[in-house]
């Protein structure tokens, strides 16, 4: 399981002009599940996910979580972050999950999430989405499971 995750001021995810998800302080998580994933990979990457220390402190120190600030967490499936980019100008995606698993094993994974925290919104498995932020820092983060 592989996530792209940016801390955001403002993230939203639209659908031919219409908005589907939005957040304002919070993570914009692209996920990108694989294969052979399961309720471990998950548990673990939501752990990352709500625990990863990226927000300031009273003393601008990235000490701070997403449970702490209370920030808003979109997720947004991305099946492009398992590209292999080793060879040639074409990305391989032969390591990618078959997308009918994929668009379960990514809507399973936004369920778990939202039974351990309520401000989550997501986007929409194999649409045409356009998503729109602001970086806050700008941080970005690979995380890994």
């Amino acid at each position: 399981m592989l996530a792209l995750i940016q801390r955001v001021t403002d993230a939203q995810v639209d659908i031919n002009s219409n908005t589907i998800a939005r957040i304002l302080t919070g993570i914009l998580a692209f996920i990108c599940v694989e294969d052979k994933d399961n309720i471990t990979h998950f548990e673990k990457m939501a752990h990352k996910l709500l625990k990863q220390r990226i927000f300031e402190d009273e003393n601008g120190k990235m000490n701070k979580s997403l449970i702490d600030i209370k920030g808003g967490l979109l997720l947004v499936p991305q099946f492009t972050l398992v590209a292999n980019t080793d060879r040639g100008l074409r990305p391989s995606f032969s390591n990618a999950c078959p997308p009918q698993l994929a668009k379960q094993k990514f809507e399973f994974f936004c369920a778990f999430l939202q039974q351990q925290y309520d401000q989550i919104q997501q986007g929409q498995f194999g649409a045409n989405m356009q998503v729109t932020l602001i970086n806050d820092g700008p941080v970005t983060l690979w995380l890994k499971v």
